[in-house]
């Protein structure tokens, strides 16, 4: 096997998977154009967006949950209209609306939308497109008694909360009606988190038992996402992303559209909707079952969660509900802490069993350097010491292959009209010298899933999004604004190759000549952390490269010597 095929090959490879998803975007097929044109949206039809509010039924499959009332009769709330209560945390600026207890705004106060535009911040949570996002939630009862949706008019005390120098603040929302029957919700927040323990306390104050569950569902604005080649965060998914408890799934737009409401059922699972470097999640209790779903309406992802088994409370009593969500970057220590399987929704893909690591790793290393670029550097001499002797191997034998380019381009020159004889007569030289030509492909089929689980890294966690390294590169996550790294790339590409052994093809000489130069036009968009990563990488083989030439010339420089004296010897 030729090496240098073997490269062509390997990057070939890499543009194809690289670009794949550009080319099905530009030439699959297109979804179909509506008959008639449809109004823009104006500002007072996007305060009430058409969306599903249908409220959530209780299962029916179980003997304890008898028939519940439609709700078609009931008025969606009017999202915008609505007073709201405003909370202000250390991370972020959060709106509770009265009408339904539902979270309509969150922005994050420590993550500008670009680092040029300081003062315009993240907000995950919107009444209106595309930033539509809600996280509503409520008790459902059985046979018809007196219940608190998110459809439901709540009061508060309060129409502001700060934390403070608190370490935890409470927001109470309350509903109750003529029955006796009370509901209180109870916002927790903590100081640095992003984490928010939501509590549904029911207090029945009847004279009957009161029999219900709770549920919580987050809404999504839901369209196609134009993906381009230049940009590569747009290669994210953005969308809702599930957990049965065994597994997480990522849920295709188009999918649910064909295929309808997607279900299931769990005691340890959750939803949640991921864009990027950020998500808003709803983790109810282990050990009770639920029932999940999630559902295309329009323009609008509903994912919902509610309880299975109906909860009886007798009078006097009350019964609380509890659910954590999460509405933030994806830190996965802060997911971690909630629930383990809840750092899934950093999207490594296929590659996550490389990436995690490799995440912990940076993250140990930064913790010491502080600095993300120098954990990169750092690692990536990690690597390269992991894997010194088997592309020490590798470089010996290039090496040799180097020195016998003179001998092999004799032997092209005798057999240049026979070429079955030319690959024999090849084949005989590498027996004879000891080479093996297949041994310089290793170091780059061990490269490969690194280098793809770095570009993972490097472009979904968080902990990236906006760090500086040093001088121009203010952003490890983007590319560079001067592309200054993927030229230096491109030079170090350049040396390394004179230090290989070049193809005896004339035609593989030619493309590897200019493969820096591609190398470098294609590298300008990546994240600059990756381009550093491959730099420093590649600048590591140089120098192992230079040193082990010197190393075989020396010793193939002894051996001749040695022939020599022992012919004068005899």
């Amino acid at each position: 096997m030729d090496n240098q095929r073997l490269l062509i090959w390997a990057f070939f490879l890499l543009m194809c998977w690289m670009t794949y998803q550009t080319w099905v975007q530009d030439f699959g097929p297109q979804p179909a154009a509506p008959d008639e044109p449809q109004p823009a949206l104006t500002v007072d039809e996007t305060a009430a967006p058409a969306i599903d509010d249908d409220l959530p039924e209780l299962s029916k499959q179980r003997a304890d949950a008898p028939e519940v009332p439609a709700a078609g009769d009931l008025e969606p709330a009017e999202v915008t209209a609505v007073p709201a209560i405003t909370v202000r945390t250390d991370v972020f600026e959060v709106e509770i609306t009265t009408g339904g207890g539902t979270l309509r705004r969150a922005v994050l106060l420590n993550y500008p939308v670009a680092k040029d535009r300081p003062d315009e911040l993240v907000n995950l949570l919107d009444t209106v497109p595309p930033g539509l996002g809600l996280i509503e939630s409520g008790v459902r009862a059985a046979a018809g008694a007196a219940e608190a949706t998110h459809l439901s008019n709540f009061e508060s005390e309060r129409d502001s909360h700060e934390l403070g120098d608190a370490d935890e603040l409470v927001v109470p929302l309350t509903w109750t009606d003529g029955s006796g029957i009370t509901v209180e919700k109870r916002y927790r927040f903590k100081r640095g988190s992003y984490r928010i323990d939501l509590e549904q306390v029911v207090t029945n104050g009847s004279g009957e038992t009161w029999r219900g569950a709770d549920y919580v569902r987050i809404k999504r604005h839901s369209a196609e996402i134009e993906r381009s080649m230049f940009d590569v965060e747009s290669y994210s998914f953005i969308g809702p992303i599930i957990y049965d408890g065994e597994k997480s799934d990522k849920l295709d737009r188009d999918d649910l559209i064909e295929d309808g409401r997607f279900e299931y059922y769990s005691q340890q699972g959750w939803i949640g909707s991921i864009q990027h470097h950020f998500v808003r999640a709803a983790v109810p209790p282990a050990g009770n079952d639920y029932r999940f779903s999630v559902a295309v309406n329009g323009n609008v992802a509903t994912s919902s969660a509610i309880r299975r088994n109906v909860v009886s409370i007798a009078p006097g009593t009350s019964e609380t509900f509890p659910t954590t969500l999460f509405v933030g970057p994806k830190l996965q220590s802060q997911l971690e802490e909630i629930d383990k399987s809840l750092k899934l929704t950093v999207d490594y893909g296929w590659l996550t069993i490389i990436s995690q690591p490799l995440f912990w790793l940076l993250s140990f290393v930064h913790d010491y350097v502080a600095n993300w670029g120098l954990a990169i550097i750092a690692v990536t001499i990690l690597i390269k010491l992991a894997f010194y002797k088997l592309t020490e191997a590798s470089g010996r034998s290039m090496a040799k292959m180097r020195n016998l380019q003179p001998r092999m381009k004799a032997l092209q020159d005798r057999y240049k009209d026979d070429r079955q004889a030319l690959s024999q007569a090849m084949m005989d030289l590498y027996k004879r010298e000891k080479v093996n030509p297949a041994a310089g492909c290793l170091p780059i089929l061990i490269q490969m899933p690194f280098f793809l689980a770095f570009y993972w890294v490097l472009l979904e966690s968080v902990e990236m999004r906006q760090a500086p390294f040093a001088l121009w590169i203010t952003d490890l996550s983007t590319r560079d604004p001067y592309f200054i790294l993927p030229l230096i790339m491109g030079v170090s590409m350049f040396i390394q190759q004179k230090l290989n052994p070049a193809p005896t093809d004339p035609v593989q000489a030619k493309v590897m000549q200019i493969m820096p130069v591609m190398f470098t036009v294609f590298f300008a968009f990546f994240p600059s952390g990756l381009v550093l990563y491959w730099v420093t990488n590649t600048v590591l083989s140089i120098a192992q490269q230079w040193k082990i030439n010197r190393v075989v010339e020396a010793e193939a420089k002894a051996q001749k010597g040695g022939k020599k004296t022992g012919k004068k010897d005899g």
